[in-house]
């Protein structure tokens, strides 16, 4: 048989004796576990936006240096220990994309390996989201960018009005996409002061149910404009148009497709009254402007008076600037998703709305394990 243990349970362990100040520092350790917050990049804005957040929670910014080296690889560098955190990462996006994917993916994994416990990007405008859905043969880019994220150690995103909302899909762990809306409706009753004279207007009919929401919420009339610039006759001579010869085309016999009809757009035509309205377009991303140009000529000419613009990612690449300020549309307002300090050096007609607000208390809410709902009241799935 066995031979009992006829020590005591406790003079057993009695000679493993803990060392000195053992029990502080994990009661010290224990009320340190929270969470903290780092800027993946240290561009201005980033580094502002993420200021802002972390002031509204009484947070101090997290120690952490991002850099490009000589040879242009992207190296990241944690400063202090993140073990058993929750961590949010402020990425907003330049008009270098891809080094900023680096910076995030290279953070994200550098936490990963530091062993935090959930890593949540905050990314008020996500990249390639317009590369969503397949184009002849091309591929889905944003489902790569999920799938990247996901591999790099990601467990939770925050973002903002993605451009299409089936992009959440892509993703294999939580995505919580935020509406600037209020933000934007907000600005409107706030600094145009007569703008219950004013009309909200889709400038093709894909952004009509956006269109819609505003114009609900703020009760005002919508007009949705439709159409196309017309060819002049000599671009229709130039055989552009014309189908391509097919020679040596084989078709099975017994096969018989129906006639394939082209489509084409109607001339330029705005479905909604504008005369002598404030004229206020409504998109989720403004990047090249030359629609909205047009466009805002179009409603001058049906005899609105002034026209706004209103989008949530102001990427306004290329002449952006320069053709806003030489064109008939009075101001363009978008919000801090996107770092666009330089274009509104060029461009005194940009103005900006700050969104941190909605982002801190999504940060708060995520990590004490409370409801987003609140911050999605009255907001519909069209917005």
């Amino acid at each position: 048989m066995p031979r009992k243990l006829l020590l005591p349970y406790k003079s057993v362990f009695s000679h493993f004796r803990a060392p000195r100040g053992l029990y502080e520092s994990l009661a010290m350790n224990a009320a340190r576990s929270g969470y903290r917050v780092f800027s993946a990049n240290s561009t201005a804005a980033c580094t502002e936006l993420a200021k802002r957040i972390t002031e509204r929670l009484g947070a101090e910014l997290g120690k952490s240096v991002v850099y490009q080296e000589t040879n242009g690889e992207t190296r990241v560098e944690i400063k202090e220990s993140v073990r058993g955190q929750d961590i949010f990462i402020i990425q907003t996006i330049p008009r270098d994309v891809n080094t900023a994917v680096m910076e995030l993916l290279i953070m994200a994994y550098a936490l990963k390996t530091s062993c935090a416990r959930n890593i949540i990007g905050v990314i008020p405008y996500f990249p390639y989201s317009k590369q969503s859905k397949m184009r002849k043969r091309g591929s889905i880019v944003c489902k790569l960018l999920a799938s990247m994220l996901a591999k790099a150690g990601l467990t939770h995103i925050i973002t903002m009005d993605l451009h299409q909302k089936e992009i959440q899909g892509f993703f294999s762990f939580p995505v919580d996409n935020l509406r600037a809306s209020p933000f934007l409706l907000q600005y409107i009753q706030e600094e145009i002061p007569d703008y219950r004279n004013a009309v909200i207007v889709a400038k093709s009919p894909d952004a009509a149910k956006r269109a819609q929401s505003y114009a609900e919420r703020l009760r005002l009339g919508l007009a949705v404009i439709h159409g196309e610039a017309q060819c002049t006759e000599q671009d229709m001579d130039d055989g552009r148009h014309s189908p391509p010869m097919v020679k040596n085309a084989t078709v099975h016999p017994g096969l018989e497709l129906p006639l394939m009809m082209a489509k084409e757009k109607p001339p330029i035509t705005v479905v909604g009254d504008v005369g002598g309205r404030i004229a206020i377009i409504v998109d989720d991303i403004i990047d090249d402007v030359e629609s909205f140009v047009a466009a805002a000529e179009i409603l001058k000419e049906r005899g609105a008076y002034k026209i706004f613009v209103m989008a949530t990612h102001g990427l306004l690449s290329a002449d952006a600037p320069r053709l806003i300020e030489e064109s008939t549309i009075d101001e363009v307002v978008v919000t801090n998703t996107v770092p666009h300090e330089v274009q509104k050096l060029q461009c005194p007609k940009i103005k900006t709305v700050d969104i941190s607000l909605i982002l801190s208390e999504a940060i708060r809410r995520i990590h004490n394990g409370e409801s987003m709902a609140y911050l999605f009241r009255n907001i519909t799935t069209d917005d």
